[in-house]
C-alpha cells in the first residue's frame, strides 16, 4: 500500500488505537510527555528528521537548522527534531514554522525546546516539544545531520517513518511495519465503537467491557 493510502487511513484514527495496535503486535513506538504547544490538533504524516548538535557549526556558511528540511518537505511530511544536548535552546523557532506552514508541512515535533510558542497559535500550525524556552539556537547548537536515524524518547525514529500525535501523546510507526499497525488499529477502533454504541443503546458497561476486553489487547504471539 502506498504512503498517501496509509495516511489517509492513520488520519481516522487516533494515538491510543495505533499505541493498541503496537501492544498487540509486540512493538514499540510510543513517546509521552513530548506536549503540543499549539492548536487542538492531531497530526499524522511521514517523518523527516533533524539531528541537532552541541555547540557552532565547524562551517558557519551552512543553513540554519530546520531549513533544508522545510525545502525538502513536502504536504505529506512532518519534521521530527532531536535536541538532546543537554543545553537550554530551542529547536525550532517562529520563522521556520511560518515556512514550513506556507510549504504546507503538517506540524512539528521536537524532542527538546522550542521558541516562539505564541507564534504556533497565531500560524495554527501544530508544533509539539519537550520543553519550552525563550532562548536561541544561535551559538548555542547546530544542525549537524537531517534524514538520518534519530532519537525521541526511548524510540529510534528514521527517516520516512510514520508518525501519529494527538492530545494524548505521540506514536511513530516503522515504515516497514505501518500497514499491519494501521490495518490492527482500525478493527480496535471500530470495535471500540461498536462498545460505544452499545453503551448509548443502554448496555450495562460490567457487559460492554467484560472478561474478553481485558485481553483483547494481548500480543498476537501469547494467543497461539
Amino acid at each position: 500500500m502506498d504512503d498517501k493510502t496509509l495516511l489517509k487511513q492513520l488520519e481516522y484514527l487516533d494515538t491510543c488505537a495505533v499505541s493498541d495496535a503496537l501492544d498487540m503486535l509486540g512493538l514499540t513506538g510510543v513517546v509521552s510527555d513530548i506536549t503540543r504547544q499549539s492548536t487542538t490538533s492531531k497530526i499524522c504524516g511521514r517523518v523527516q528528521t533533524v539531528k541537532l548538535s552541541l555547540g557552532k557549526s565547524a562551517t558557519p556558511s551552512e543553513n540554519h537548522l530546520g531549513t533544508r528540511s522545510i525545502e525538502l518537505g513536502t504536504d505529506q511530511d512532518i519534521i521530527v527534531v532531536e535536541q538532546r544536548t543537554g543545553i537550554e535552546a530551542a529547536g525550532w523557532g517562529g520563522l521556520l514554522s511560518r515556512a514550513a506552514k506556507t510549504k504546507g508541512i503538517r506540524g512539528i515535533i521536537v524532542e527538546g525546546p522550542a521558541r516562539d510558542i505564541d507564534e504556533y497559535e497565531q500560524l495554527e500550525i501544530p508544533v509539539f516539544s519537550r520543553s519550552v524556552t525563550p532562548k536561541t539556537a544561535r551559538g548555542r547548537i547546530h544542525e549537524s545531520a537531517v534524514n538520518i536515524k534519530i532519537h525521541v524518547g526511548k524510540i529510534t525514529v528514521s527517516p520516512g517513518d510514520f508518525v501519529i500525535a494527538d492530545g494524548t501523546g505521540i506514536v511513530f510507526i516503522s515504515r516497514n511495519m505501518a500497514e499491519k499497525v494501521i490495518k490492527k488499529a482500525k478493527q480496535i477502533a471500530q470495535r471500540e465503537k461498536h462498545m460505544e454504541n452499545d453503551v448509548i443503546s443502554g448496555v450495562p458497561i460490567t457487559k460492554v467491557m467484560g472478561t474478553d476486553y481485558e485481553t483483547l489487547l494481548e500480543p498476537e504471539n501469547k494467543k497461539t
